[in-house]
This record gives C-alpha cells, structure tokens and sequence, in this order.
C-alpha cells in the first residue's frame, strides 16, 4: 500500500506541474487576446489611455521581471522594456504596443517550440521505472527502486520495464531492447542470463536476482552520463558573446541616440532608432538555440542506441581526426576459440596447468582455455594467484609454479621461450618452457565496412592492442589499417594516443577494463556497452548500447550534422540582425520589423534547431 501511495504522490505533483503548465498558457492566452482587442481599439480610437492599458496587460511580468533583474541591466527584459518605454517617450504609442505584443506572441510560441522539443528528447530517456515489485515474507510487495538491495528477487510481468540490473532465475521472455540499444528485434533472455535495467518483458513473466542497486543499475549510469551538464565550447562561446555583444550594442545605441541628435536636432528619429537597435540586439535567438540543439543531437544518439554525456562530447566527435581501437572486444567478437595447442611433452598436462592457472582471469583468451580444458576446476588446487594486467598470470597449482601469458612476460620471470612460433599465449611450469596455445578470434560484423565510412569521412584509423604483433597483424590486414601498435600495456595504450592527439582531435574506442585509462584521456572516449565492463562505460564519453562498430560512423555523422546545425543557427541569427540594425541607422527598419528580428529569428533558430532530432541515420 505505502507503494502506491508513492505513485500517487508522484503522480500528484506531476499533475500538479502540468496543471500549472496549462494554467500559466491559459493566461498568456486571454493575457494576449485582450492585448490585440486593446491595441485594435487604440488604434481605431486614438485614445493614449487604451494603449496604455494595452501596454500594461501585455508587458507587466517583463516590466516587472526587468526591475527584479536592475543588476543585469543587458537581459531581455530590460531591452524590451527601456525600448518600448522610449517608444511612448517620443509618442510611438502603437510601435510600444507593438513590441510588447509581438514579444509576448515570439516568446510563446518559442517557449512551446523549446518545451515541445525537450519532451520528445526527455521521453526518448525516459527509461527508469519509479518501483520494483520484491518478494519479501513471500510475497510481491511493489517498493520504490531504491530500497531494493542486491541479491532479493523481483518480478516482471509482461509490459513492465525492468527496474534495475538483475539475472534472471526462473522464466524466459522477449524483451524490447529499443530503448537502450536503439534495435527494434525483440531479444530471447532466458534462465540465468542478465538483464538490464530500462528494457521491456514482452511477453511472459520472469523471476530476476538483482545484481546492482538502482544507482549503479544500466538505466541509471545511462541517464547520469545523457544528463551531464558539460558544455560544448560553441554554448561557452554564446554565453561570453551575449555578456560582451549587448553592452556593446546597448553603448552604441546610447551614441545613435545622442550623437546624431546634437548634430541634426532630430530627436524623435534618433530616439527611435536608438530603441529599435535595442529590440534588434538581444542575442536570445543563440543563448536559445545553441543548447537546444545539442539536446537535440543527443536526444536523437539516443534513439539509435548512441549515449552521449553531454554537447562537448559531440563537438569533439564532430571534429575527431584520429580514431583507435581496441582490438579484442571491440574490432573482434571477443570470442575465443583454442586453435592450437604445442607442448614440450603431454599436451593434456599443459592445458590442464594453463585452464588452472588462468581460471580467475576475466580475460577472454583465458575463458577459451578453461572453456577448452572442458572439465570442472577444483579451486583447492590453485594458490597466490596474480594477474599482471596486459602480460599474464601466475599461480601455483598443486605447489608447482605456472606462468601463462606472453613471451615478454615469461622472458622477465627468467624463462627461456626464445625462438618459440607466435602463439597467443605461452606455458612454463616450475621456470621450465613446456609450450604455446594458439586462440583466435573473429571479426565482428560489419567491422570493416565500418572502418571504411571512417575513413571516407577524413578520419585516419589505427588499432592499439595488448595482443602480439602477429595477431594484430591478422586483423590489421583484413580491416586494411596499416597504422597498428601491438604489445601495449595501458599506459603505452595511454601515451600511443597522446602521440596521435599532437595530430589533431583523437578518440578511442575500446570496451575492457584495461581501456578505461585510455578512454579517459581521448578526446572522444567510446566504449562498447552492451559487452563492455562497468569501468570502460564509466570512463568513456560515448556509449554503443547495441555493441554495434557499425553505430560508430552513425554517431560521427549526428556529431557533424548537428554542429552544422549550431554553426547555420549563429550566421543566421547574426547576419539577419546586423541587417536590420544597419536598416534601422538609414531610416528603412521599422520596430515591427525589429521585434521580428529578435523573437521572430529566434523562433526560426529554435526550428532549425529541432531538425537535429530528425537526423538521417542510413549512413
């Protein structure tokens, strides 16, 4: 019962937002048509008191709004305000009216264009579920998300989200997977698969084990990095130009004001000049516009699967022009197979050493020669295990030291493996070489012809990869990239990409633990989120949901797209602006038209702006 009574609340206050929503908009609307009935009588009767009253039912809230503001003389309000109030100085009662009205009309229809807008992006986030029903004291009891701990069961019934990360124990279901990954094929997860948060049972009810708390559940990280608050520098560059630009234009029309009417004696043209150059200067068609379409482009990576943490994510994959990656994992299914296998006597003893010593490694190279050893391990044989990240394991199994991994590796702990054939990974039981596994790996789909969109984009492509020369060789070959560094441990994965960064714009891609360095210090870091490790989706820029290479060129195109977007927002806001003020000095702009030029321009950005959620994704 507590539950619903939670839902309720929550329900309540949204509801009482959208009631006060609606309420505000009803106002503005009788606010508006009671305006356009005054200035209709003003100007059919020419009775000064009706444009006055007019002028006080449109405007109050900014008059109001610009006294509040007195500090920040150079905001839109003030602009409006000091320009409409000069209008009734030298006896432009209608062109007051005017500005008011046609303001208070541009920002409405810019206020319900932006908030349109927002709810489409927000819905396409809208991913988390409020509660979870639990079993507890053997029965379902629905409790908010976050008092859910790990390891109790939930259920999910078809239709429901599925509200934090879990495995599933009893049942197997469909589940709609768009949300998160941006594919539309329903996905089979069966019986002691995992299931991430935000997805959508379909069609039969599941029993799931939660595995996360709801803060560090799938749904969560994703609205924590789509919700970052960092800035593109377009938007910084917008906020200091609107702090610097308005002064500037405000002392100019003080000078348009005062210098010309000392020389000519003509006031009432001067003055009114001087207030059109006002409404014409308010730089809100790019303080508006700029954000909003990088919410935009990230509402619409979103939709195809593509998390981005913020618009200076997307500038810098707009301007990338270096790209590596990660080759296990990320160019290749990271799937591993054992190939072959050489030893220096029973090739069934140096698996059996090999599965043993390699059992606690999350690698995958060391899941395929335990999943190849093919029997159960007794973990009562193995002791003082140690993995070096990048190099190989050691472990002593039954009181014997087994070293597995690469030549470098056994070469430093003093084994001779000189001269041996290039295999994935090498075996010296008690300091003695007794041979070598061979494992492969395949290609992901599409890989290559990912690679190749990259490049035809101007992007240069390099691999940077732990594994040996000659399986980097193998893949480089195939994906045609000639710029490959093999052998690297992530700190020369880290200064590698350094190198390429003193180039130009760079990003990395990669989806292990061993990447999350990397990740961190490329200007772009993506990580491969469906098979990716927590640590590679924490320290990365930009997530591919679906674990998709072919998404990678999708995101540098949205990137581009919407920065071009940004870039045709700033030119025409500016360049219809300057127009109409170089009108106003010459006498031709009239107020309307510079009430068009401010609200009007700031409409068309708004629109313009929207066109990024719309991006085509056929690339």
């Amino acid at each position: 019962m507590g539950c619903h009574c939670n839902e309720h609340c929550c329900c309540d206050a949204h509801s009482h937002e959208h009631e006060e929503f609606h309420e505000n908009k009803n106002i503005m609307l009788i606010r508006l048509i009671a305006g356009v009935l005054l200035f209709a009588a003003g100007i059919f009767t020419e009775i000064k008191l009706i444009f006055l009253v007019a002028y006080i039912v449109l405007g109050y809230d900014v008059l109001i709004q610009a006294f509040r503001d007195i500090r920040n003389i150079f905001n839109e309000n003030f602009l409006m305000s000091i320009a409409s109030i000069g209008a009734f100085v030298i006896g432009e009662y209608h062109e007051a009216v005017a500005v008011m009205l046609f303001y208070q009309i541009g920002e409405s229809l810019s206020d319900y264009a932006v908030g349109k807008s927002k709810k489409s992006i927000s819905s396409l986030m809208d991913l988390r579920a409020d509660t979870a029903r639990v079993l507890r004291n053997g029965e379902f009891t629905a409790v908010p998300c976050e008092d859910v701990k790990i390891g109790e069961t939930i259920l999910v019934t078809t239709g429901e989200k599925v509200p934090l990360d879990g495995t599933i124990i009893s049942g197997s279901a469909y589940f709609d997977t768009s949300a998160l990954t941006g594919e539309a094929k329903p996905l089979l997860i069966s019986e002691n698969e995992n299931v991430m948060s935000g997805i959508i049972n379909t069609n039969s009810a599941v029993r799931i084990r939660v595995d996360k708390i709801f803060s560090e559940s799938t749904v969560s990280k994703i609205l924590e990095l789509v919700q970052d608050g960092n800035k593109a520098k377009s938007e910084k560059f917008i906020s200091k130009f609107a702090r610097v630009y308005t002064p500037i234009v405000v002392l100019a029309a003080i000078l348009i004001a005062i210098i010309p009417t000392l020389i000519t004696g003509d006031f009432h043209h001067w003055i009114y000049t001087a207030m059109l150059f006002l409404v014409v200067s308010c730089p809100c068609a790019l303080v508006v516009s700029v954000p909003l379409t990088f919410f935009a482009g990230i509402g619409c990576a979103s939709k195809n699967g593509i998390l981005v943490k913020g618009g200076y994510v997307l500038e810098n994959l707009a301007k990338t022009k270096n790209m590596a990656f990660d080759k296990t994992g990320t160019l290749t299914e990271g799937k591993f197979k054992v190939q072959e296998l050489r030893a220096n006597g029973i090739k069934a003893e140096v698996l059996e050493y090999a599965a043993y010593a390699e059992f606690y490694s999350p690698h995958p190279i060391a899941k395929a020669i335990v999943e190849a050893y093919g029997k159960s391990i007794d973990t009562t044989r193995i002791s003082e295990y140690k993995e070096i990240a990048g190099n190989g394991v050691s472990a002593l199994i039954d009181g014997r030291l087994v070293l597995v991994g690469s030549q470098k590796f056994l070469s430093e702990n003093n084994i001779d493996c000189k001269g041996s054939p290039a295999f994935s990974v090498l075996v010296s039981i008690d300091g003695s070489f007794c041979g070598g596994i061979v494992v492969e790996d395949r290609l992901k789909t599409n890989a290559k012809e990912a690679l190749g969109k990259l490049r035809d984009m101007g992007i240069d492509i390099s691999i940077l990869t732990g594994d040996n020369k000659s399986n980097a060789k193998s893949v480089s070959e195939t994906l045609q990239v000639s710029d490959v560094y093999a052998g690297l441990l992530p700190q020369d994965k880290v200064s590698t990409l350094r190198n390429l960064q003193a180039r130009g714009i760079s990003a990395f891609v990669g989806d292990g633990i061993n990447d999350a360095p990397v990740l961190s210090c490329a200007d772009a870091g993506i990580s491969m989120g469906g098979l990716g490790s927590d640590a590679a989706i924490e320290a990365s820029d930009v997530v591919i949901m679906a674990d998709e290479i072919a998404k990678i060129p999708l995101a540098v195109s949205i990137a581009r797209k919407t920065l071009t977007i940004v870039k045709q927002n700033i030119w025409i806001a500016l360049g219809i602006k300057l127009l109409i003020m170089l009108l106003g000095v010459i006498g031709i702009a009239t107020m309307w038209l510079a009430v068009f030029a401010d609200v009007g321009v700031c409409l068309l950005a708004v629109v313009n702006a929207l066109r990024a959620l719309r991006i085509d994704n056929s690339n």
